[in-house]
C-alpha cells in the first residue's frame, strides 16, 4: 500500500525537531509531527491489486512449526500456561523471538483479556474501512479527537504501514467515540500491527484493550482527567521512589508539569523500537502498573546521568526526551526489565485509590484540558521562615492532588499567639497541612502531615494517640535540602486488623467552617485512609506497626514521628522543642538536638 500525500511519505516530509536529533529515527519510536494539520489523508495503492487483507496470515503459507521448531514447543507452552506462568514467560522474553512467535503468543494474550468487545471486531472493522474510505484512492478525514499533539510513531513501519495506522486510528475515532484523550493509541497501532495477521487484527487488538472489564487492572486511559490523572498519580510516585528528581527540577524554577506530561511517552514514543516491544510483552499481561516500574527506572536512570551535569540543562523535558531515546547508552532492555521489577509499587487497590484521588482533583481545581492547568504561582507566598525557592521545592514533595492548590498560610509565630492551643485553634478544619521551623541556629525543616491536628485531653497516665498515614513526611530546607519517608507499599493508610486502632475522630462542628473547601477531594485521613491511631507504648511496638506513628498531641506537646525518637517535638509554649533520629521516617534529626524556635508556620490548601 502506498502514499502520494506528503505527510504519508516518512521520506519526503521535513524532519521534525525530534527526528532531526535521531537520525535513527525508524528504530525508535521517533513520531512525525503533523500538529499543524486537522486532517489526516488516506492513500489507496495505484497500481497493486490487492485484496482487503493486508498482509500475509502467519502461517498460512508455511508449515512454520517445521522450520523453527524450538518456537512451535514455545508456543505450544504459551496457550497451556496460566496467568501467572504468562507473566513469567512475559517478564523474562519468553516469546521474543521469534518474530512470529511473538505474534503467536500476543494473539492468545489479547484474546484472553476480559473485555466487552467480540470476534466480530473483524467484520465491523471491514464495514468502516468501505463506509469511511470507500473506493476512493485518497480520502481525508478528520484528525482523531484522541491524538494530543498529531505524532506517529514510526517503529519501523514503511509507507503501507503507516498507512494502515492511520486507517486504524480513523476507524477507531469513529467506533470509539468515549476515546477522547489517549495520546498513547498511535504507538500501540504501530507496535501491535508488527504482530498483526492484517489491519483488522490490529484493530481488534485495540479495541479490547479500550473496553477491558477486569476491575483488578488498568490498560488505556480514554480521557483528559484519566490522563492526567495517571500522570499525577506516576509523580506521587517518582516522589517515592526516585527522590531527589522532583527538587532537581523545582529549585531550577522548571515546570514539574511538564516535566512529568509526557511519562507515558517516554515508553511509547521515546523508547527504542526493541525496548518498546519487551515492555509491550508484559504490558499486555500485566496493564498499567508495569508503565509505571519501566517510567519509574528511566527516570532513576536518568537521575543518575543528570546530576552531573544538571548546571548545564536547560530544559529537563527535553533532556530527558533525549536520554530515553538513547537508553541503550545506558542499559539493555532486559536489565531495564530487571530493574523496573525490583520496585515494590504499592498494590492495585491502593493505585487505584490514589489515581481516582488526583483525578477527582482534578475535577474540583476546574481543570478539564491541558490549556486550563496554571503552575501556582508560590513566588507571592509572604513567609517568615521559608524563601520562596524553598516554599517551590516543599510543594513538589507534597502530593500531587494537593500541588494543584494554591498555599494559604493558617498560623505563624509572628502574627498569632505563640502557644500550641492557639495553633489548634487555627488549623482546625484543615488537611493537609505543611509545618515550617527556623530554629535559632538558622536551621530550617519541617513536615508534611496528611490529617488534621488534634490536641488530645487526655487523663494522668494516659498515652498519646498517634494517627496518620504514610503519606506523611518530614524534610531540612537549610543548611540542606533533604526529604525523609518511608518508602511505604500502602498509600492510603488502610490498617492490618492486627493494629491497634480506633475510629477516626467525628467531623467538625458545624460551626466549624471547613476553610480549604476540598471535602470532595480524598484527603489522607478520609475514605480509604483510615487514621491509624495506637496508644501501645512506641517501645512495645513490633517494626510494622512502628511505621504509622506519624502525629500525635495534647495541650502540653505534638509529636511528629514515634518510634525510635521524634522527628520533631513541639513544647507547649512554642519556643523550643527537639528533634530525634526516627525509625517513622528513617531520618536522622532534623536540627541540632534540643533547639530553640525562632519562627514557626503552618501552611494548608487553598482551594480557589
Amino acid at each position: 500500500m502506498g502514499q502520494k500525500d506528503k505527510h504519508g511519505d516518512s521520506a519526503s516530509r521535513p524532519l521534525s525537531k525530534r527526528q532531526k536529533a535521531n537520525p535513527n529515527k525508524d528504530m525508535h519510536g521517533s513520531r512525525g509531527s503533523l500538529k499543524s494539520l486537522l486532517m489526516m489523508t488516506i492513500t489507496e495503492p495505484d497500481n497493486w491489486e490487492i485484496s482487503s487483507c493486508s498482509g500475509m496470515k502467519y502461517g498460512q503459507y508455511v508449515e512454520w512449526e517445521k522450520i523453527d521448531p524450538e518456537a512451535a514447543t514455545r508456543y505450544r507452552q504459551i496457550l497451556g500456561g496460566n496467568h501467572d506462568e504468562l507473566k513469567s514467560m512475559g517478564r523474562t522474553g519468553f516469546w521474543a523471538m521469534p518474530h512470529t512467535l511473538r505474534a503467536k503468543a500476543y494473539d492468545h494474550i489479547i484474546n484472553s483479556i476480559a473485555s466487552n468487545t467480540a470476534a466480530q471486531d473483524a467484520e465491523l472493522y471491514h464495514r468502516l474501512t468501505e463506509q469511511l474510505f470507500e473506493e476512493q484512492k485518497i480520502s481525508t478525514h478528520p484528525f482523531p479527537v484522541f491524538m494530543e499533539d498529531g505524532e506517529i510513531p514510526l517503529y519501523c513501519l514503511n509507507k503501507a504501514g503507516l498507512n494502515s495506522v492511520k486507517k486504524i486510528l480513523v476507524c477507531i475515532n469513529k467506533n470509539l467515540p468515549e476515546v477522547t484523550f489517549c495520546p498513547i493509541l498511535p504507538a500501540l497501532v504501530s507496535l501491535l500491527l508488527h504482530f498483526s495477521e492484517d489491519e483488522a487484527q490490529c484493530f481488534h487488538s485495540i479495541c479490547s484493550l479500550v473496553n477491558y472489564t477486569d476491575p483488578t487492572k488498568r490498560y488505556i486511559d480514554q480521557t483528559f482527567h484519566t490522563s492526567r490523572a495517571s500522570c499525577m498519580t506516576f509523580g506521587d510516585l517518582a516522589n517515592k521512589y526516585c527522590r531527589g528528581i522532583r527538587k532537581l527540577i523545582a529549585s531550577s524554577h522548571q515546570n514539574l508539569f511538564e516535566f512529568y506530561s509526557d511519562w507515558i511517552m517516554w515508553i511509547f514514543a521515546d523508547l527504542p523500537f526493541t525496548y518498546a516491544i519487551r515492555v509491550l510483552d508484559v504490558y499486555l499481561l500485566e496493564g498499567y502498573k508495569v508503565l509505571y516500574r519501566v517510567a519509574l527506572a528511566l527516570l532513576c536512570l536518568y537521575k543518575v546521568s543528570v546530576a552531573s551535569r544538571v548546571a548545564h540543562v536547560e530544559d529537563f523535558k527535553r533532556d530527558m526526551k533525549s536520554f530515553v531515546q538513547n537508553v541503550s547508552r545506558h542499559v539493555t532492555a532486559e536489565d531495564l526489565l530487571m530493574k523496573a521489577f525490583r520496585i515494590q509499587l504499592p498494590p492495585r487497590k491502593e493505585l487505584n485509590y490514589l489515581f481516582n484521588a488526583n483525578k477527582d482533583a482534578l475535577i474540583c481545581r476546574g481543570i478539564h484540558q491541558r490549556q486550563s492547568y496554571q503552575t501556582m504561582d508560590l513566588g507571592k507566598i509572604n513567609s517568615n521562615v521559608v524563601t520562596d525557592t524553598e516554599m517551590r521545592v516543599v510543594w513538589a514533595w507534597i502530593p500531587e492532588r494537593f500541588a494543584l492548590f494554591n498555599p494559604i498560610k493558617l498560623y505563624c509565630t509572628k502574627e498569632h499567639d505563640r502557644s500550641l492551643s492557639s495553633l489548634y485553634s487555627k488549623v482546625v478544619g484543615f488537611k493537609p497541612t505543611v509545618l515550617l521551623l527556623r530554629t535559632a541556629d538558622e536551621e530550617v525543616c519541617g513536615a508534611y502531615l496528611s490529617c488534621e491536628w488534634m490536641g488530645q485531653k487526655r487523663d494522668s497516665g494516659e498515652e498519646l494517640s498517634f494517627y496518620g498515614t504514610g503519606e506523611c513526611f518530614v524534610f531540612t530546607l537549610r543548611p540542606a535540602m533533604e526529604r525523609y519517608q518511608r518508602t511505604v507499599t500502602q498509600i492510603s493508610g488502610i490498617s492490618d486488623k492486627n493494629e491497634c486502632l480506633k475510629p477516626p475522630p467525628p467531623p467538625p462542628p458545624k460551626s466549624t467552617v471547613f476553610r480549604d473547601s476540598m471535602a470532595n477531594i480524598p484527603s489522607a485521613n478520609c475514605h480509604l485512609q483510615s487514621q491509624q491511631s495506637c496508644k501501645c507504648p512506641a517501645g512495645n511496638l513490633d517494626r510494622r506497626k512502628s511505621t504509622s506513628l506519624f502525629m500525635a498531641g495534647d495541650e502540653k506537646q505534638f509529636i511528629i514521628g514515634g518510634n525510635g525518637g521524634s522527628a520533631l517535638c513541639l513544647q507547649a509554649a512554642l519556643t523550643e522543642g527537639y528533634s530525634e533520629r526516627c525509625d517513622t521516617f528513617e531520618s536522622p534529626p532534623l536540627c541540632r538536638g534540643h533547639f530553640r524556635i525562632q519562627s514557626l508556620e503552618v501552611w494548608g490548601i487553598k482551594n480557589p
